[in-house]
């Protein structure tokens, strides 16, 4: 699974339509550079594959202020809408997929009704220790990994991450039991995106000519 296409479906939502630049723009304030493959070239090609798919619908309106032909909106489409809960959901609960994931997840659990989070939380925990217990059948050096030789500790930092991954999830579930954040339905939902012509503070390079896409 791929932490870019809900970045992006996130990102869109969050305006309601919005440019490839604003996009990007949004996905580097975020800091999602720096921890996923959110890079202008995949933002891009994603963009335009979910347009093929039917997850976005394109909106050409006014020529970019750069120069170039008409700039082009994306707005998410109902087929969209069901892929970015699907995404959602699915993040928060696979404990087995690149940290991306999980992390462009949590920037949008408060989409999701307090409840079913935290219904999704219990189940990763679940899942965790389901994958630990098979693990921990088979692997368990009474001298320590050093016992299986340098190999053991490939295991080692398997069963490490399981439970450590599990005790920062039991926390997160503890947080929100207890009230911490705005879910669906509980208030103004979140908006994390930038506004028209908001300065960026974390921008990574100047703007070009059809940044606008």
């Amino acid at each position: 699974m791929s932490a870019i296409r809900l970045l992006v479906l996130g990102a869109i939502r969050q305006h309601g339509r919005a440019h490839g630049y604003q996009v990007r723009n949004d996905l580097e304030f975020w800091g999602a550079h720096e921890w996923s493959n959110a890079k202008p070239g995949s933002i891009y090609h994603a963009l335009k594959q979910m347009a093929k798919q039917g997850l976005l619908v394109v909106h050409e309106v006014a020529p970019s202020t750069a120069g170039g032909p008409p700039r082009t909106e994306y707005e998410v489409t109902g087929k969209g809408t069901e892929e970015y809960f699907s995404l959602v959901r699915s993040s928060l609960t696979a404990y087995d997929q690149h940290p991306d994931v999980l992390t462009a997840a949590l920037g949008f659990m408060v989409d999701l009704p307090r409840a079913e989070v935290l219904d999704l939380l219990e189940e990763r925990v679940r899942a965790i220790g389901a994958w630990r217990k098979a693990v921990t059948e088979y692997y368990t050096p009474e001298g320590g990994p050093a016992q299986l030789g340098h190999i053991g500790e490939i295991m080692n930092l398997w069963v490490y991450t399981a439970d450590t991954g599990a005790e920062w999830t039991r926390g997160l579930i503890d947080r929100i039991r207890a009230g911490a954040y705005t879910f669906a339905g509980e208030g103004e939902p979140f908006v994390g995106v930038l506004g028209e012509g908001e300065e960026n503070p974390y921008a990574t390079g100047e703007r070009h000519a059809g940044d606008d896409r």
